[in-house]
């Protein structure tokens, strides 16, 4: 998903955030921030999950608000929460691993792996043009040109998007939008694209090579492309506001892809940046080249690299996603070895938290 430039409900957000952007200084103590994040996240009726890895410091981990409304079942530090879009920097990081293996490379044509399938994709389209977002294919869900994600409807039933082939019904028949290279348009389907891909060369489905690439090298044993129909215990569901009982499983896949979809804990996304930035997942001169800008994103204000958002000055990296009932982001200071990751399961009810812990991280010392 593209950043939210101004989501929702925004005016507390607007006010918290400038009151705390000037309070902060270099010897702001993480104690003022976990009673800012406390007390908007009581402000705003967040549900959700909030964790703050600061060495040598223990985690900030805090939970609130209901994964079930119709079982009153609480939110903890362990629930597992659909991420939305924050799956694409685990897509990125598994078709690197493949690279490395030498399965194809950034020069590998979409073409020459999907033979006759999804005739549109122009010949020249590579796999670094998909992974940066300018392959200038069209998507199934263009953000670019505007939509209400609690109202958005597939095109075929959620039932049906149940394997990465099944994607190929929703991928087909949209005409390209620029010619590839030319510049940056987010893209969803070059993600669904990349897991097709990275199956064909593999040879297996993609959500085995995602738990066996990235989640397992990671330790991230709570991180899985679920399905909406059977979710565990420990799962939220996903709702479209923050009263009601209206889900989102009716708007989204049965099961996830490459775009988007897998649930993990805010526990699984901190560990996934230190196995990163330890070279665990892929080599550390890969993680440099995925974190290097190909792209300036004027409207957010960032660059982006392949599969992640990067910040337009500083050397942070963030992951994101929103959908229907699904809000996340997680920001990342490799230097400094400090994260944050907030998880909500409702559609707007990250932003808030997200963007004091924004501000903490840029200005952090």
């Amino acid at each position: 998903m593209l950043p939210p430039s101004l989501p929702r409900g925004c005016n507390l957000l607007i006010a918290s955030t400038h009151r705390y952007g000037s309070a902060l200084s270099n010897v702001l103590a993480v104690e003022a921030l976990e009673h800012e994040i406390d007390t908007l996240a009581h402000a705003t009726r967040f549900s959700g999950t909030v964790r703050v890895d600061d060495a040598p410091r223990a985690p900030f981990a805090r939970a609130y608000g209901l994964a079930n409304r119709d079982e009153e079942t609480a939110n903890t530090v362990d629930t597992q929460y659909g991420i939305a879009s924050g799956t694409k920097g685990l897509t990125a990081c598994t078709v690197v691993s493949l690279i490395s293996d030498g399965a194809f490379s950034l020069d590998t044509s979409a073409r020459s792996i999907l033979g006759p399938d999804l005739p549109l994709i122009p010949d020249d389209v590579t796999l670094a043009h998909l992974l940066a977002h300018t392959s200038g294919i069209g998507d199934y869900l263009d953000e670019e040109a505007g939509c209400d994600v609690d109202e958005e409807i597939l095109p075929v039933p959620a039932a049906a998007l149940v394997d990465t082939d099944d994607y190929l019904a929703v991928l087909d028949g949209h005409a390209p939008k620029f010619a590839a290279g030319e510049r940056f348009s987010y893209c969803n389907s070059g993600y669904v694209v990349l897991a097709l891909l990275a199956e064909r060369a593999a040879g297996q489905p993609f959500a085995e090579l995602v738990r066996t690439r990235v989640c397992e090298p990671a330790g991230m044993s709570d991180t899985a492309f679920l399905r909406s129909d059977e979710l565990p215990p420990r799962a939220a569901l996903g709702y479209l506001g923050v009263d009601g009982t209206r889900t989102n499983v009716c708007h989204l896949p049965m099961r996830g892809s490459g775009d988007g979809g897998i649930y993990t804990t805010a526990t699984d996304m901190c560990a996934f940046w230190r196995a990163l930035d330890e070279g665990r997942i892929v080599d550390p001169e890969w993680v440099a080249a995925m974190t290097q800008p190909q792209s300036d994103v004027p409207r957010g204000a960032l660059r982006y690299g392949y599969g992640f958002w990067l910040h337009a000055s500083r050397a942070i990296v963030m992951l994101e996603g929103c959908d229907a009932g699904v809000s996340f982001r997680s920001g990342h200071d490799p230097a400094r070895g400090v994260t944050y990751v907030v998880v909500a399961n409702t559609t707007d009810g990250a932003w808030p938290i997200a963007k004091v812990l924004d501000a903490w991280l840029e200005n952090r010392r």
